[in-house]
């Protein structure tokens, strides 16, 4: 493995977490899918599996060489004592879809600086795909010949030509906002839940105008939030604060992301 280059600007920082995933996804993808994979819950009753612990190892082992003075935040080893840079990990995002073999999974590692998060790399293995981006440096994708690509939100600027996902219908009900979602339907050209990591990734590709989730954790989101600004995009949450912290997130092509959640907020349609 090639040593990444020291602390200091974004770009190193991207090196790094570029190798932090192939780290992990030499973890998980071994284990998608194998007959012998171990499956346990969580306290929150939510699942947790080998490939998800060992991947998060792989990774704090990585950071703890090469950034030692940097913080992490982990879905399953939880969060150091808080820097001005810390390290937002979520080994496998998906790990529902991960344990019943759908390939709809991926390692989410962000880094947030004084508070900010400014870049994000999103590993589907599985697809042998990758997404990756940061502030001032733009965003990329994998191609299948390996190659990378520039990737950039959409410029679609009417309610009536968007494409949104929500997620889960179960989310937006058990938030209290089921109508919200609705009205947003009947606003937009088309809805559908793409789910987890790939509305977002889908949204940063300039495929769809919002992704939009409740009951989410910063590692649900930091990654994610990063490549999507990256893109020219928006992210915020549910009340429009620009936040990973709040459980909720409105992600938007940046162009719709006031019109959104305006009908989101109930806000009657501007008429010409």
């Amino acid at each position: 493995m090639t040593s990444p280059a020291a602390p200091g600007s974004l770009d190193a920082d991207l090196q790094l977490a570029l190798l932090l995933a192939d780290a992990a996804d030499a973890q998980t993808l071994p284990r998608f899918d194998a007959a012998d994979l171990d499956v346990s819950r969580k306290a929150d009753r939510t699942h947790v599996t080998d490939a998800d612990l060992a991947a998060e190892r792989a990774v704090r082992a990585l950071l703890a060489e090469h950034r030692p003075h940097d913080s992490v935040f982990g879905e399953e080893y939880g969060a150091d004592a808080p820097t001005s840079r810390r390290w937002i990990i979520d080994p496998i995002d998906g790990t529902a879809n991960f344990l019943r073999g759908v390939p709809a999974w991926g390692t989410m590692i962000g880094l947030q600086i004084d508070g900010v998060v400014r870049l994000g790399v999103v590993s589907s293995p599985a697809w042998g795909r990758r997404w990756w981006g940061a502030e001032g440096l733009g965003a990329f994708t994998s191609t299948p010949d390996g190659a990378s690509r520039a990737i950039r939100v959409s410029g679609v600027d009417s309610l009536d030509d968007a494409s949104v996902s929500f997620q889960s219908i179960a989310q937006w009900d058990r938030a209290g906002h089921l109508d919200a979602l609705l009205a947003l339907t009947r606003r937009v050209w088309r809805d559908r839940a793409y789910g987890d990591i790939w509305s977002y990734m889908l949204l940063a590709e300039g495929r769809l105008e919002m992704v939009g989730e409740f009951d989410v954790k910063e590692y649900d989101l930091a990654a994610a939030a990063a490549i999507v600004t990256a893109a020219g995009g928006r992210f915020s949450s549910f009340e429009g604060e620009p936040s990973i912290a709040t459980g909720s997130s409105v992600a938007t092509n940046g162009v719709l992301h006031n019109a959104i959640l305006d009908v989101l907020h109930g806000a009657p349609p501007v008429t010409s």
